[in-house]
């Protein structure tokens, strides 16, 4: 039988021990590296887009000479305003991708020593800045697509005579969700989060390239698809697959979702669902990267998104 590839040596180019063995120049000259690949590490104004720069060495600052903007290397990017050292920072995104199936902000808390508060945000950082990366993401040829429940869950009663069907609309919180995911074989994975699958279905129509074979189950809500699609169904009450129709990289991608929210984070709150749904979209599609090439994908997203308007000061925040 042949090796998982996780189990190879090819899926290992990356040490943590070695991230934390960086120097503060060390993990300076990494950011520098990764945020300006394109000029081989030289900085760029930000603001103007400038390439004459002035250095201040001993307090890590650029200067624009054209306009005059002084930056850092984490300056207009998701991790503007940091408090926390670049070691840690590059720490964080290796711990962050070394998880299959996601890592908890608790336990990434206690990896770098610091507040729960810090983690969680940071954590959340990176998944904005991984998301923005997957949606920008075009899906045509052969598309799976699915959905599964989350959330809205009502423990069921101590007595069989108090126990209510919990299928029923009266007996749900209300807070139950939908993710539907649109897989591409062999390619990208975009995932959405909706109140039922109907909606999602009209999500689909507007993403899915026309002209695209689309692959789904026997729920009615994707019956409207074979206007714009040529669509071929799997009924999964009969037959898991039937030759080349099934849905299982889109159930494969619900699968780790489910373990990350049962093993890793035991809890995702409803509105942070779409973040984890396209974190693990974004692990799905680089399952066969090393983990030094994902590091190096992860932070070189975070380090090419705006600041995040919705985690930039999250805890000062009197909501």
């Amino acid at each position: 039988m042949s090796q998982h590839f996780l189990l190879s040596t090819a899926a290992r180019s990356l040490s943590l021990a070695k991230v934390m063995r960086l120097s503060d120049d060390q993990a300076f000259d990494v950011f520098k590296s990764i945020r300006w690949a394109a000029t081989d590490g030289e900085p760029v104004c930000p603001k103007c887009g400038g390439y004459i720069v002035w250095e201040f060495k001993a307090r890590r600052l650029f200067k624009c000479k054209a306009c005059t903007a002084q930056f850092t290397v984490t300056s207009s990017t998701i991790f503007a305003s940091r408090k926390m050292d670049l070691r840690d920072i590059l720490a964080a995104i290796a711990i962050f991708v070394n998880g299959a199936k996601g890592h908890s902000a608790l336990q990434l808390s206690r990896d770098l020593d610091c507040q729960y508060k810090t983690a969680f945000v940071l954590s959340h950082k990176i998944r904005e800045a991984l998301a923005a990366e997957q949606a920008a993401s075009e899906l045509s040829g052969e598309v799976e697509v699915d959905g599964a429940y989350f959330g809205g869950y009502v423990k069921p009663a101590n007595r069989k005579q108090d126990r209510v069907d919990r299928r029923t609309a009266q007996a749900q919180t209300g807070k139950r969700q939908v993710v539907v995911v649109m897989r591409e074989r062999d390619g990208d994975t975009l995932a959405h989060v909706v109140k039922s699958e109907s909606h999602g279905a009209e999500i689909i129509a507007a993403t899915v390239k026309e002209g695209s074979t689309i692959y789904a189950d026997e729920a009615s809500a994707y019956d409207n698809l074979a206007a714009k699609f040529l669509t071929k169904r799997i009924n999964h009450s009969v037959e898991y697959a039937n030759g080349e129709i099934s849905t299982n990289m889109a159930e494969s991608f619900f699968s780790r979702l489910r373990r990350a929210e049962i093993g890793q984070h035991h809890h995702i709150a409803g509105k942070y669902l779409a973040a984890y749904a396209m974190e693990m979209a974004w692990r799905e599609d680089n399952r066969r990267v090393s983990n030094g090439e994902q590091f190096l994908l992860a932070t070189g997203a975070a380090l090419s998104h705006p600041v995040s308007r919705q985690w930039k000061g999250y805890w000062q925040r009197a909501a």
